[in-house]
């Protein structure tokens, strides 16, 4: 399979995990199954709690967001996405973060503003950076094993204070690195664990591990390493794209960052023809601060294509 269409399937990949997994947010174990019981028949965009059928979250709005700024900037310019980040906050998009939205709007500068929240609050380790990080991911994976780490650190931080949120987005990031390449990020865990911070390690070495089960989690998967451990498990245990999509949401809880997440490295994993087109087809990214833009399926594989040139 060519890099390019494992790169492509990353970003619609975690596009359409995003979109599938919303409806069910904060939903009970089971939902998805309970409602669409037997896999390849269709009507799975189906839309509900607040969201249009096929419609991207903030999930994927906030990616999008970042993949334009390395493009049009050159580069990671972190000033410009955190700016990207608070015209977006300040339209009242239909889903933020609480944390996101206090770092965005607190009104300290773009290098301070999650550091002081982490400060005052003591809690910053949820999934927000990680949900975000399939273009990124994409964008800086031909740099190398430690240029995608660092990178993802960097743009996790300008939301995030807490390093445990860093370290996940390092981990995604090296995993759809080793992807791209060909080669089985999961084989590959013992590796990337060892350059996660070793304050950090343990805790991701628990989550990612193969007898590992989301069942398993103390924390809610809202959290970060629950949230990327789930993802993991959901590619692991599954052979296919569908199948991985079907099992992160019906872990239930914050089954869009979870179907996003695993749909980012199951999309790497399988390519892009491994997505099934009636999920593709209704896929659209609204973006809110930035006009009446709307990405649709011909926009994301444009703008995942520049990702993979890096222009």
């Amino acid at each position: 399979m060519k890099r390019t269409q494992r790169a492509v399937g990353a970003v619609v990949g975690a596009a359409v995990g995003d979109a599938l997994g919303g409806p069910f947010e904060f939903g009970p174990e089971g939902a998805f199954s309970a409602r669409f019981p037997v896999p390849g028949v269709g009507g799975e965009m189906c839309g509900g709690g607040g969201w249009d059928p096929g419609e991207a979250t903030d999930d994927t709005q906030m990616a999008v967001l970042v993949a334009e700024s390395l493009l049009e900037r050159g580069g990671l310019d972190l000033p410009d996405v955190f700016a990207r980040f608070q015209r977006w906050a300040a339209a009242e998009p239909k889903d933020i973060g609480l944390q996101t939205e206090d770092v965005l709007t607190n009104g300290m500068p773009w290098d301070l503003a999650a550091a002081v929240h982490f400060q005052v609050n003591r809690r910053a380790a949820g999934n927000g950076s990680l949900m975000r990080a399939s273009t990124s991911a994409v964008y800086f994976a031909a740099a190398g094993h430690e240029a995608t780490m660092d990178a993802a650190r960097r743009i996790a931080a300008l939301t995030h204070g807490d390093r445990a949120a860093w370290e996940g987005t390092a981990i995604f990031h090296e995993l759809i690195r080793l992807a791209l390449e060909g080669t089985d990020p999961l084989a590959a865990l013992p590796h990337t664990l060892a350059a996660v911070h070793p304050d950090h390690r343990a805790r991701y070495a628990t989550v990612l591990a193969p007898d590992w089960h989301p069942g398993q989690a103390t924390e809610f998967n809202g959290a970060v390493w629950p949230c990327l451990g789930s993802a993991v498990w959901a590619l692991r245990t599954t052979n296919g794209f569908e199948d991985a999509i079907r099992a992160a949401i019906d872990l239930g809880g914050d089954t869009d960052t979870v179907a996003a997440v695993t749909g980012g490295l199951a999309g790497a994993s399988y390519g892009l023809d491994a997505i099934p087109p009636r999920w593709t087809q209704p896929l659209h990214v609204p973006l809110p601060g930035f006009g009446r833009r709307v990405l649709h399926l011909a926009d994301l594989l444009h703008l995942a294509h520049r990702l993979e040139r890096g222009s």
